[in-house]
């Protein structure tokens, strides 16, 4: 009898993997350890490698989409005057690097598929039909779903000038996802497996902040206000300013790790003195500290900032102070971390408690 095998594609460790699953066999796990960059996941329970083009075909899944500059150099000349205007829009309307990296990539896509076929020509219904293929055949999460949809209406709206070219196309409904949250004991776990004085330095400041991983790597020496004990934010996510505090642990810290590396204009260098660190190689240091630590929970560099807001409500700070401190200009967004938080959980008694059982 044959032993059925399934494949699943996610995120795992931070990289876009494929986990192989199948009931336990010894005969399919000598064939499945001589694959190429296959690992074993104790979380997981399942063997995975990394998400590619050589193993989505060997698996018989979905060809994976070309991404970045790979879907650039594909674009048919007949959209390249699409895509110039697109972005000559963006730029005209200040967005940021980031959003105009995305918007790009994501309307790009949608190019890609139409090879010869001019944009401007498509109806609504052609769209309707694009999004479908996106969620059954791409298998886009609703998420990445609802990024491609702004990034399409962008152009449509706002360089076609289309206003109610986008009005029967529904939404997928975004899914209500908590944030992951390290408990105390684990950052103090995770911070204990740091020994590098500037990797230690940007952590600790990331969470005794709230700090975004771009946030900490754009951080200026001039953002250090010790006299006032806040630190300066500047240019944050959403062309936002904003102000936080400055913990004194963290200065004694900071003013540590000054004498040693001696930062000129940004707080922490990369390999070259002008140049600031990167956030990859920040991403990196955090998730080796994490598997250090055994931390076996999916969390990320963000979740430090998770962190820092659900410990502040959990010692009873005012939500809405805490939706200041992170720069959300919706309460609803800081308000997540009431669910995460065990500052009413703790005081809840399960009714099983009230249960009359015989003790084991």
């Amino acid at each position: 009898m044959a032993i059925e095998i399934s494949y699943e594609l996610a995120i795992h460790h931070g990289k876009d993997v494929i986990f192989i699953r199948f009931e336990r066999n010894e005969e399919l796990n000598i064939r499945v350890k001589k694959l190429v960059g296959v690992r074993w996941s104790q979380t997981h329970k399942a063997w995975y490698v990394l998400d590619s083009a050589f193993y989505r075909e060997k698996f018989c899944l979905t060809p994976k989409a070309l991404i970045g500059k790979e879907v650039l150099s594909q674009i048919h000349p007949v959209n390249q005057m699409a895509l110039q205007k697109y972005v000559e829009t963006l730029q005209l309307k200040a967005y940021s690097f980031n959003t105009i990296t995305t918007y790009k990539n994501e309307f790009a896509q949608l190019l890609y598929i139409l090879k010869d076929k001019n944009v401007d020509e498509l109806e609504a219904n052609r769209l309707r039909d694009y999004f479908v293929y996106c969620i059954n055949i791409l298998k886009l999460s609703e998420n990445t779903l609802h990024s491609r949809i702004n990034a399409v209406k962008f152009y449509f709206e706002k360089v076609l000038k289309r206003e109610k070219f986008f009005f029967d196309i529904p939404r997928p409904k975004k899914p209500l996802q908590l944030p992951n949250v390290l408990a105390l004991s684990q950052v103090e776990r995770l911070f204990s497996k740091l020994e590098n004085l500037k990797h230690k330095t940007m952590l600790y400041l990331a969470y005794s902040a709230g700090l975004r991983v771009s946030e900490v790597v754009n951080l200026r020496v001039k953002d250090i206000h010790s006299a006032r004990m806040v630190i300066n934010i500047k240019g944050a996510k959403g062309k936002k300013d904003r102000t936080v505090s400055l913990s004194q642990g963290i200065l004694e810290l900071l003013r540590k790790y000054y004498l040693s590396y001696k930062p000129k204009y940004w707080l922490f260098e990369g390999q070259y003195r002008e140049e600031q660190y990167s956030t990859r190689s920040l991403q990196q240091v955090f998730h080796r500290a994490k598997n250090e630590a055994k931390i076996i929970q999916d969390v990320t560099f963000h979740s430090l900032r998770h962190s820092y807001a659900t410990h502040l409500h959990e010692r009873g700070t005012d939500i809405k102070l805490i939706q200041e401190l992170l720069g959300h200009n919706d309460i609803k967004t800081t308000l997540r971390y009431t669910h995460v938080s065990n500052r009413t959980i703790e005081n809840i008694v399960s009714p099983f408690e009230q249960l009359n059982l015989k003790k084991e």
